[in-house]
């Protein structure tokens, strides 16, 4: 019997049992907790498929909100109407590009107090402990500009997006989707000794994400498995739904969600949850917790993934086969897995994280300080760093001897930073291999930089076994192998460090304070509509079965720059095709002198191919790929692509729904192609698609389009899919801001 099974067909919750369903029941999909939520938060109820969605607050990071709030102001915005926390542990290091990042903290607290926001200095806490602790309730929804965005087991509906979505609801406007199918997750057994909420998470990631099992599609967890797990537990397997490219998570609640409420003094925040009897799920996915093993997922995604004991059974092997996949992408830099095992056959890591809002727990960090209590991390190459999530999670381990046990092993306790999780702290050495507690192990997201001649390798793996191969000097070792015991423990939150610290401006608005601005935070550059026609050169050729938004915007340091959209787009795809920035530029100038009237004799020979007319037909440049956009929400991913000239996506599919949608609020039209359209275009080809605009508007989904290439012209047909009213003028005005400039949007 596997870990995990699935059924792809419908099945009904009765009597608090999963049965096979004959046929799909959408009426019945309205008794579960998904719809039951999700209807109580549209705006409108217009029958047509669509769901237009109002959230309760919001939450962003210090690398997202000052583009959020520059863009909403530009917009219109006077007034925050939801709360919305603003948080500082992305650039809380402070530590690249002079001033700049302490200038965002400085702008986020003033736009805290001129809009009526909550400010949360650095360091007081990562962006999704704070929101479960303060923002999460029963039947609420909370909209974050960060993927990880994710509070089911609170009984709370999370979402990750990009900014644009953000700006969205600081309008007054909707969160707009299709109906969503909707996943049964259920859960069975109980947790073997020594396994940990990310063994299941990467199980579970590794069972849904390759096939797009739950892909835009909601998971709900139910089942009996789910009573002895504790909150830091549950919320360790939601966190990572994000993987799984779904589109939101939601749990039932009970006395543990209660207490977890009573716990953080917000007791109002509970109210019992559970689907009704006959409810109807697309699909159901089983947990069997008594069959987990401890798991590694290597690189470079959590989908990766091994039990430990495979690997130590045959490292050489797997590794070789890892190692095959990764470097067709890496260009030049190769990596080298192999070399991590040493003398003895046996798997040598060189450094362990435990890290923020899937890693920095109190039940992990508890657990993890039990095994290596009173016991050494040794004096080699491995090393062990500890991020609590929170202040309050900081000061409880602080009181009851956790982070001494830590300490006195060797290890080093941080302050609440995300930094691990995205290349911003603690890079490996080149070639060396990190195991880490934390979301994501993308290619060089953990900071290696390919160009010049760097590569590391994150794994991800539990807490519990990574604390086991802490005291095994590095050498990879499963929880479940060794004897150890966890003294009964209670967390113990207390928000004294936050009353004194974050300001609450909620409804306290304040439009006498003036934003402190920064020389780095720059207001966006113009953004030209969409012409009749379009006019596309390829600028960069992905073959990579996917793309993810650290290859399109890598993070890191590069992070710092983000409230700058000029200087920010010199990154973009800087590490996987390094001459795209140069190849748009050019591009864009070529707009530029359109605009002015001026003649350009090149582009009128490519469109007098094709009969095109150069004063009626926008030049853009178009990042060809197979399934861009895994991972991060960051809308830069998109917006950077825009400030360069983009005005396109090629791609046979797109890996999320956020990513889609970054791009129409950047006004880059998101086509798609064929699956059996041969991946056959050169960074020298031009695409041309006629009526675009008149296409879009009037909602066509399909475009009859000419490859032309320097052998010659070929068709292809492109398609542009279920637009809303709204998405279609985003697109034609150029992007969202130029929608509201226009004076659409308004409520």
């Amino acid at each position: 019997m596997e870990m995990i099974e699935k059924k792809s067909s419908g099945v009904y919750l009765k009597d608090g049992l999963p049965v096979d369903a004959d046929a799909a029941d959408l009426d019945a999909r309205e008794r579960t907790m998904a719809y039951k939520i999700l209807r109580a938060h549209e705006k409108k109820k217009s029958g047509d498929g669509k769901m237009r969605i109002r959230f309760d607050s919001m939450i962003s990071h210090d690398i997202t909100y000052v583009g959020i709030i520059q863009t909403a102001r530009a917009s219109g915005m006077k007034e925050f109407p939801i709360p919305y926390a603003m948080t500082n542990c992305h650039n809380s290091l402070c530590a690249v590009g002079g001033t700049i990042n302490e200038d965002d903290h400085a702008f986020g607290l003033s736009a805290a107090k001129k809009y009526g926001g909550i400010y949360v200095p650095p360091n007081q806490a990562v962006i999704h402990q704070f929101a479960r602790e303060k923002l999460a309730g029963c039947g609420q929804m909370v909209l974050g500009s960060d993927s990880h965005t994710r509070y089911g087991c609170y009984g709370t509906m999370g979402v990750g997006e990009g900014g644009g979505e953000l700006v969205k609801q600081l309008l007054n406007n909707t969160w707009d989707i299709d109906e969503p199918e909707v996943v049964l997750v259920w859960v069975e057994g109980e947790v073997p000794h020594g396994i940990g909420p990310h063994d299941v998470a990467i199980a579970l990631v590794a069972a849904t994400f390759p096939d797009g099992f739950v892909k835009n599609r909601v998971m709900e967890f139910a089942g009996p498995g789910i009573t002895a797990l504790g909150m830091d537990f549950r919320i360790g397997i939601d966190v990572m739904t994000t993987e799984t490219s779904c589109l939101t998570s939601i749990w039932p609640t009970d006395e543990k969600v209660r207490a977890y409420y009573e716990n953080v003094g917000r007791s109002e925040a509970y109210s019992p949850l559970a689907p009704e009897d006959g409810a109807y799920y697309d699909r159901m996915v089983t947990i069997r917790l008594d069959r987990m093993e401890s798991m590694i997922a290597l690189p470079f995604h959590p989908s990766k993934a091994y039990t430990i004991h495979e690997l130590q059974k045959d490292p050489e092997r797997i590794f070789r086969q890892i190692e095959d996949e990764c470097n067709k992408s890496l260009g030049s830099v190769k990596l080298d897995l192999c070399r991590s095992i040493n003398a003895d056959g046996k798997v040598q890591c060189d450094q362990g994280i435990i890290v923020g809002c899937a890693g920095g727990m109190y039940d992990n960090l508890v657990e993890a300080a039990a095994i290596v209590k009173g016991k050494s991390i040794g004096n080699g190459n491995f090393d062990l760093s500890v991020y609590p999530s929170s202040a309050p999670v900081n000061l409880a381990i602080l009181r009851d001897g956790t982070a001494q046990a830590y300490i006195e092993a060797g290890a080093v306790i941080k302050p609440c930073f995300c930094g691990p999780c995205f290349g911003a702290g603690d890079t490996p050495a080149n070639n060396t291999l990190s195991i880490r507690h934390a979301t994501r192990n993308f290619a060089n997201r953990e900071g290696s930089k390919p160009s010049d001649g760097q590569i590391a390798a994150v794994a991800l793996m539990d807490a519990r076994s990574i604390a086991a191969t802490a005291i095994n000097g590095g050498v990879l070792t499963a929880a479940t192998d060794i004897e150890y015991t966890v003294e009964p423990h209670e967390y113990h939150y207390t928000d004294t460090v936050y009353d004194k610290r974050c300001w609450y401006g909620f409804g306290k608005a304040d439009p006498s304070v003036e934003l402190r601005l920064g020389p780095n935070i720059t207001d966006w550059p113009h953004m030209p509509k969409l012409e009749d026609d379009l006019l596309v050169k390829l600028c960069a050729v992905i073959p990579d079965e996917v793309t993810t938004t650290d290859e399109l915007i890598p993070s890191g340091e590069t992070s710092s720059y983000r409230s700058n959209p000029i200087k920010l787009s010199d990154f973009a795809l800087s590490r996987r095709v390094p001459e795209y920035v140069n190849r748009s530029k050019q591009v864009k100038q070529l707009e530029e002198r359109r605009e002015k009237g001026e003649a350009l004799e090149a582009v009128a020979e490519v469109l007098k191919k094709v009969g095109g007319e150069l004063r009626k037909t926008t030049v853009g440049s178009c990042v060809v790929s197979k399934k861009p956009g895994d991972g991060s929400a960051r809308e830069q991913a998109a917006s950077c692509q825009k400030v360069l000239g983009g005005f396109a996506n090629i791609c046979y599919e797109y890996a999320t729904k956020r990513y889609r949608s970054n791009c129409i609020n950047w006004g880059i039209v998101p086509f798609t192609m064929d699956t059996d359209e041969a991946f056959d275009f050169s960074e020298d080809d031009w695409i041309y698609i006629p009526g675009v605009r008149a296409g879009i508007l009037e909602g066509r989904e399909e475009f009859d389009a000419v490859v032309i290439t320097k052998d010659g012209t070929r068709p292809i047909r492109l398609y542009c899919r279920e637009l809303s009213g709204d998405e279609k003028l985003i697109l034609t005005e150029g992007c969202l801001m130029n929608y509201y400039a226009a004076g659409h949007g308004e409520d």
